[in-house]
C-alpha cells in the first residue's frame, strides 16, 4: 500500500499544502506543530510532539486555511492561474503538517487519545473539505479558468493541474444545487465517522482475537523463539502459564503453516474468520451496512449508478465493466487451479491416513509439505538466509544503488516515535541528498495491520520541499538477542513497499498536488510491484541472502528451487485475492435500495454467484475486517493490485529484455515514470516508458493461468 489506513486530507481532498515556515499562530503558543520543523527536510520533531498538541492544531489549521480560501474566492481581481490555482496549492500549511503527522502516527503508533482525536476530527475534516469544494465563488473562478484553459498559454503540468482541480471540484459536488450540497455534506460527515469507527474496530478486534492455549505442546511446529514470544505475550495480558498467538489482518495466519496440531489450527482459523462478526463490542456488521448505504447514497446524489461507478471513473480502469471483465475472466481459471492444488494437498493427507478433508486451516501446512515433495525444500529452509538488516541494507538498498545510483547512511540523531524505527539519509548518484527514509518494520499492538508507505513531507519545487517517506511492515519482533528472520513473503513485501518509497523520493514535480504517489489508485501499486522483481534477481539475492550464523550464501540449488516454485500455489493466491476484490466490487455496485440486511448472507451469496465460493480458500479479507474496502483507502478499488500487476508483469519483461539491473534501465524508468508523479494521464506515462499499451500475457504466464 502507498498510504496508511486513514488518508491524509491532502489525498482525500485532492489538495496539497505548503510547508512554508510561518509565524506561529497565537492560539498555538508552545505547540511544536505551529510551524514547520527546523530539522533537515522539515523532518517531524517527534520528541516534542505530544498527543495534546493535535486537536488545537487541527482546529487552528482548518480555521487558517478557510481564511486563505475565502480570500481567494472573494478576490476582486479577475481569476488567474496564479491567484486561484497556485494560491490554493500554497494554502493550508498548518493543516497539512498536522494532518500528515497525525495520520501517520495514528496508523503506526496509536493510542486511546489519538483514536479519540481521530473520531472527533474525521467529520470535521470532511466538513472542512466540503467548505472548500462546495464554495460556489471558488468553483466559479476555477471553472472560468478551465473554460479558457487552451488560451492561457500554460505549460503542460500547469494545464493538467487546472484540469485536475476542475475535475476534483465537480466530483466533490460543486455543480449540485444548494439543497443537494447540504445532503452531500451530511453524507460526507457520516461516512468519515463510520470509516474511522470501522478502522478502530478492526485493530481492536484483531488485538482481542489472539489464540490462547494452555501448553507448549499445543504449539508444536512453531519455533522455540516463537513459542517463548507467545508465552511472554500471554504473561503481558495477565495469563501467566498460558500462550498467546496474535493474529494479523488477513484471513490466513502465518502460524497455520507450522502448527502440527490440527485442532489448534482449526481454532486459529476460526478465530481469524470470525473477526468482526460474532457479536460483542467490536462487531463491524452494522458499520459495514451503514458505510455501504451512505456511499451508495452519495454516488446517487452525484449522478452515478453506484459508488463503484463514481470511484472508478477517476481511475485508469474508468468503469465497472472493465473491472468486472478483468476479475470475471480470471475467476474460473484461478478457482480451477486452486481445486487442483487442493487435490494435491488431499493426496498428502490421505497418504498419511489423516482421515479428513482439507479445509482452510490445513492449506498452508500441507502446501509446505507438497512444496517440499515437489521442489525438495520448505519455507523454513529460506528463513536463515533472510535476516532483516541484511535484507534491507544488502538487498533493498543494494538494488536501489545498482539500478538508480542511490546510497544510504543511517543516522541516529533524528527523533523517532518508537525506538524500533530506523532513519536513513538518501543520496542521489551525484552525492546530493535526495530524501530521508524511515523504516518501521516491527508489528505492535497499536499499529495497523498490513504494510504501507507514507509521506511526511512531499517533494514540490513550488514549495522547495523534499521527500520524507516511511515504510511500515508488521514483522513479528523476536525476543531480545534473537535475529529477525523473514519469510519469503516478508522479503517481497520489503522490496514492494520500498518501490512506493522510490516513487515518492524520485518525485520531480512543481506542484504538490502531483507529488510522488498522488496517482490513480489502480496505478499506484504498479511501481512498487515492479520493485519486487529485484528480490530474487541473482546479483541482488547473492548480496543479501546469507546465513545469519555462518555468512554462507544461499546455495544456488535452493535459489533454483525458489525460482522454480514461483507459480506454485498461485491458484490459492489468485483465488483469495479475487474473492476479496469481487466482494469489494459487489458491495460498492449496490444502489441504496439494494443494501442487504445480513452481511454474512450477502457475502456468501456473492461469493457463490461469482464462482469463488471454494471453502478451503476464503477471501483474503472477509467483509467485516476488510480495511482496504471499508476504511476508505481502497473502497471499490481493491482490484487495483491486479490491474497494476498487468502493468508490472509487462514492465518486468521490459527490464529482462533490456539487460535487467543496469543504471540505464533504472534511469529510463525514473525519468519517464517514477519522477513524473501525477503530472500526466497515468497510462500516458506507461506508454512513454514502454512504447506501447500493456499486454496481459506476462500476467497470465506469471499467475499460471495460461493452461501451460
Amino acid at each position: 500500500m502507498s498510504r496508511p489506513q486513514m488518508l491524509v486530507v491532502a489525498a482525500a481532498l485532492g489538495l496539497a499544502f505548503s510547508q512554508t515556515v510561518l509565524a506561529a499562530p497565537a492560539a498555538l503558543a508552545g505547540n511544536p506543530l505551529a510551524t514547520a520543523s527546523t530539522l533537515p527536510f522539515n523532518y517531524p520533531a517527534f520528541d516534542k510532539i505530544k498527543d495534546e498538541h493535535f486537536a488545537p492544531a487541527f482546529v487552528e489549521g482548518m480555521r487558517i486555511q478557510l481564511k486563505e480560501i475565502e480570500a481567494i474566492a472573494n478576490s476582486k481581481a479577475a481569476p488567474s492561474f496564479d491567484n486561484t490555482i497556485v494560491a490554493m496549492e500554497k494554502s493550508g500549511a498548518l493543516l497539512t503538517r498536522v494532518q500528515t503527522t497525525f495520520a501517520n502516527l495514528q496508523g503506526a503508533n496509536t493510542n486511546d487519545k489519538l483514536d479519540a482525536i481521530d473520531s472527533e476530527m474525521s467529520p470535521k475534516l470532511a466538513a472542512h473539505g466540503d467548505a472548500i469544494y462546495l464554495n460556489p465563488k471558488l468553483f466559479a473562478r476555477v471553472k472560468s479558468l478551465y473554460d479558457q484553459r487552451d488560451k492561457l498559454k500554460l505549460d503542460a503540468e500547469s494545464k493538467h493541474l487546472l484540469e485536475r482541480y476542475h475535475t476534483d471540484f465537480v466530483r466533490a459536488g460543486a455543480k449540485l444545487s444548494a439543497a443537494d450540497k447540504e445532503k452531500l455534506k451530511a453524507l460526507n460527515g457520516a461516512i468519515a465517522t463510520l470509516q474511522t469507527s470501522f478502522t478502530q474496530n478492526v485493530l481492536k478486534e484483531t488485538n482481542a482475537s489472539a489464540l490462547i492455549v494452555d501448553s507448549r505442546a499445543e504449539l508444536a511446529g512453531m519455533s522455540e523463539a516463537a513459542i517463548d514470544a507467545a508465552a511472554a505475550a500471554a504473561k503481558a495480558k495477565g495469563l501467566d502459564g498460558k500462550f498467546s498467538v496474535a493474529v494479523v489482518n488477513t484471513s490466513g495466519q502465518p502460524p497455520l503453516a507450522e502448527l502440527t496440531n490440527r485442532a489448534v489450527r482449526e481454532k486459529l482459523m476460526a478465530i481469524s474468520l470470525a473477526r468482526g462478526s460474532h457479536g460483542g463490542e467490536f462487531d463491524s456488521r452494522e458499520l459495514v451496512l451503514k458505510i455501504a448505504k451512505a456511499r451508495a447514497e452519495k454516488a446517487a446524489l452525484l449522478g452515478y449508478a453506484n459508488f463503484a461507478a463514481y470511484s472508478l471513473e477517476d481511475q485508469t480502469a474508468h468503469d465497472t465493466a472493465a473491472v468486472n471483465k478483468l476479475l470475471g475472466e480470471l475467476a474460473k481459471p484461478a478457482v480451477n487451479n486452486a481445486k487442483k492444488e487442493a487435490a494435491d494437498l488431499q493426496a498428502v493427507v490421505d497418504a498419511g491416513k489423516g482421515g479428513f478433508q482439507v479445509d482452510a486451516s490445513d492449506w498452508a501446512f500441507y502446501t509446505d509439505k507438497v512444496r517440499a515433495q515437489r521442489f525438495a525444500f520448505d519455507e523454513n529452509q529460506l528463513k536463515p538466509y533472510f535476516e532483516l538488516d541484511s535484507v534491507l541494507t544488502n538487498g533493498v538498498f543494494y538494488a536501489a544503488n545498482k539500478l538508480y545510483g542511490l546510497s544510504f547512511k543511517e543516522r541516529k540523531d533524528l527523533p523517532v516515535y518508537n525506538p524500533d524505527v530506523r532513519v536513513f539519509d538518501v543520496f542521489d548518484a551525484d552525492g546530493k541528498q535526495l530524501a530521508i527514509f524511515l523504516a518501521d518494520m516491527y508489528a505492535r499492538s497499536n499499529k495497523q495491520g498490513g504494510a504501507w508507505m507514507n509521506e511526511y513531507i512531499s517533494q514540490a519545487s513550488l514549495l522547495g520541499t523534499h521527500s520524507v517517506v516511511a515504510n511500515h511492515l508488521n514483522i513479528p519482533k523476536p525476543p531480545a538477542g534473537e535475529p529477525t528472520l523473514l519469510t519469503y513473503d516478508e522479503v517481497k513485501t520489503a522490496f514492494h513497499e520500498f518501490g512506493h518509497a522510490l516513487h515518492g523520493m524520485f518525485s520531480n514535480v512543481k506542484y504538490p498536488r502531483f507529488s510522488g504517489t498522488n496517482v490513480p489508485r489502480d496505478f499506484v501499486e504498479y511501481p512498487s510491484q515492479v520493485n519486487e522483481m529485484w528480490a530474487v534477481w541473482p546479483e541482488v539475492l547473492a548480496n543479501y541472502a546469507r546465513h545469519y550464523k555462518t555468512g554462507a550464501p544461499m546455495p544456488k540449488e535452493l535459489l533454483d528451487k525458489v525460482i522454480a516454485s514461483k507459480k506454485f500455489n498461485q491458484g490459492f493466491l489468485t483465488t483469495e485475492y479475487l474473492a476479496a476484490s469481487l466482494l469489494d466490487q459487489r458491495w460498492h455496485q449496490l444502489t441504496p435500495a439494494q443494501i442487504p440486511t445480513d452481511v454474512l448472507a450477502f457475502e456468501a451469496a456473492s461469493l457463490k454467484d461469482m464462482g469463488v465460493d471454494f471453502a478451503p480458500v476464503p477471501p483474503r479479507y472477509r467483509t467485516t475486517y476488510f480495511s482496504h474496502s471499508f476504511s476508505g483507502g481502497y473502497s471499490a478499488g481493491y482490484y487495483a493490485y491486479l490491474w497494476s500487476e498487468k502493468l508490472d508483469a509487462d514492465t518486468v519483461e521490459w527490464f529482462k529484455e533490456n539487460g535487467g539491473l543496469q543504471r540505464k534501465n533504472g534511469d529510463w524508468f525514473r525519468a519517464k515514470l517514477l519522477s513524473r508523479g501525477g503530472t500526466d494521464d497515468a497510462m500516458n506515462l506507461f506508454r512513454n516508458f514502454r512504447g506501447r499499451d500493456p499486454v496481459i500475457e506476462p500476467l497470465l504466464e506469471r499467475r499460471g493461468l495460461t493452461g501451460k
